[in-house]
């Protein structure tokens, strides 16, 4: 018990002797002293001290050589501390400031990475998403040699995936709460949005599953002319894709169609 106690007491005053030393060196007078510090705590990955100390050394170096490295480190601390927002508004801030610098590239690159580690799950709302993607294909538009296009490319590929993501995830929600008329249409969206979709005969056959239902619960005048639009849509499922895994359910709401239209020739 007396060891335990002993341990917090230490513990204690290892926290309140690191807190006095920061507290000292924040007041200091001395910048290049606080330069140094500033540094220590940046190597030593205590980031929020270091952004402390840079942000005020950013006023005091401005216009001198020290200004730039001093900028990309104050930088970093976001990134390395996750705050990505402010890390993102930085990093291009760095560039514009600095665009002859060594260091350009890679802090265009970072500004465009922050805006995807900003991008939420695919439900959520994709403003970052978006500006992750612009921001990176600018990134590739203007650094074509760069080292990272390669992960700028995979990156602008997953942002894609996740807008497309989000798109089906609302089609899809108009489904099921039975609203097939606007399922129909968000489908139609998705495969006009993105034509090289590995999901494409996914999406031609829920057109045609949504307007199929959308006909069944139309009133008798318009039932004819819906119909015959899913067995439209059915034959150019068909051609676009002979082999697809849906053949079989879309022939059976293209069978269920033509039933349909015999009932209603006969009323």
């Amino acid at each position: 018990m007396k060891k335990h106690l002993l341990f917090f007491f230490v513990l204690i005053a290892f926290f309140t002797s690191c807190k006095s030393s920061f507290e000292k060196v924040l007041k200091s007078k001395d910048f290049a002293y606080k330069l140094n510090k500033a540094d220590e705590y940046y190597d030593k990955k205590q980031y929020s001290k270091a952004n402390t100390l840079y942000e005020e050394l950013l006023t005091v170096y401005k216009g001198t050589k020290n200004f730039e490295i001093i900028y990309y480190k104050y930088a970093f601390t976001f990134y390395n501390d996750r705050n990505y927002l402010a890390a993102s508004y930085h990093f291009k801030n760095y560039a514009d400031l600095f665009p002859k610098s060594p260091k350009a590239e890679e802090c265009e690159y970072l500004n465009s990475l922050c805006l995807y580690k900003l991008s939420p799950d695919y439900t959520l709302d994709q403003s970052n998403t978006v500006k992750s993607i612009g921001e990176m294909q600018s990134f590739v538009n203007t650094h074509p040699e760069s080292k990272r296009i390669k992960d700028a490319n995979k990156i602008i590929d997953e942002s894609r995936q996740k807008l497309e993501n989000k798109d089906l995830y609302s089609a899809e929600l108009y489904y099921k709460i039975r609203q097939h008329k606007a399922a129909s249409v968000a489908f139609e969206q998705i495969i006009r949005k993105y034509p090289d979709s590995k999901q494409s005969d996914y999406y031609h056959f829920m057109v045609a599953k949504s307007y199929f239902k959308y006909a069944q619960n139309s009133i008798p005048e318009k039932q004819e002319e819906r119909f015959n639009r899913v067995i439209s849509d059915y034959k150019d499922f068909l051609e676009k894709f002979p082999k697809s895994q849906y053949r079989s359910e879309i022939e059976k709401i293209n069978s269920l169609s033509l039933q349909s239209l015999k009932k209603i020739s006969k009323s």
